[in-house]
């Protein structure tokens, strides 16, 4: 089994400072790990592969730093890696972001499975993987909790509003994955080590099919952000430590209108 996992480096920290002219988040300087729904997406590409055999690579797109989860990868098991880095596509939205992936999976090669996590901690749209099986006009399944290798194909558990629905998509198809799927393992030193001078690939909008630097980042983004900007922080704290505690607390959610 061919595998492809999309994967993201997000910002490490919630404190991040937004570009009042483009609405895109300052990403330089601030200290980054990889989106904690890949994780998911990846180790059970990583048990698939255990199972049925085959390949994993995993791919991101953002700057070159965006290697260091990349190794990441290799430190958990994945077989090959690529970053897609290119100032062409930078601030781009759902759809351009999705296009430019599909993109780039079309030039790396044919994959039988493609698996993303549910949506990023920076962005929470959750839109970005069934896109992706848009542009590339494949079957897709979301919210999927439960996974089983079938005979061309992949069963999908999904976790719908009200139901629990099980499809059988035939291959090649994309899942995006909740995290209550599996528990991702641990990167190992010794992979660390065994993967020390694996080599990861970057490429950029050039080796796309499709070259056009409208169809990319913010010029092929038809999303227009009006505002955005940190949620400010207004927590504030108070100490009960003497007296009727039990009291003191009632009257306190008295005042506040809760009971």
């Amino acid at each position: 089994m061919n595998i492809f996992v999309c994967i993201k480096q997000v910002p490490a920290t919630s404190k991040v400072e937004v570009d009042e002219t483009t609405g895109v988040l300052k990403r330089a300087g601030v200290k980054s790990k990889m989106n904690p729904y890949d994780l998911f997406a990846l180790e059970t590409a990583l048990r698939l592969k255990e199972q049925a055999g085959g390949k994993v690579t995993v791919g991101t797109m953002g700057p070159p730093q965006a290697e260091a989860i990349i190794r990441e990868a290799y430190m958990m098991g994945a077989d090959e890696g690529y970053v897609f880095s290119d100032r062409r596509l930078g601030g781009a939205d759902v759809l351009a972001t999705s296009y430019t992936l599909s993109q780039a999976i079309r030039t790396i090669g044919d994959f039988d499975l493609i698996l993303c996590g549910k949506q990023t901690t920076d962005g929470d749209t959750a839109q970005v993987g069934p896109a992706i099986a848009e542009h590339l006009n494949i079957p897709h399944a979301a919210w999927v909790s439960r996974v089983t290798p079938r005979q061309g194909g992949i069963e999908a558990e999904q976790q719908l509003q009200d139901v629990v629905e099980t499809v059988l998509l035939p291959f090649p198809c994309l899942l995006t994955l909740e995290q209550d799927i599996c528990t991702p393992r641990l990167p190992s030193m010794k992979k660390r080590r065994e993967t020390k001078n694996q080599p990861v690939t970057v490429f950029g909008l050039d080796a796309f099919m499709d070259r056009d630097p409208d169809n990319y980042g913010l010029s092929g983004s038809p999303t227009q952000v009006e505002r955005i900007f940190p949620p400010a922080s207004d927590i504030k704290q108070e100490m009960l430590t003497q007296g009727d505690l039990a009291k003191q607390l009632h009257d306190k959610l008295k005042d506040w209108k809760f009971i």
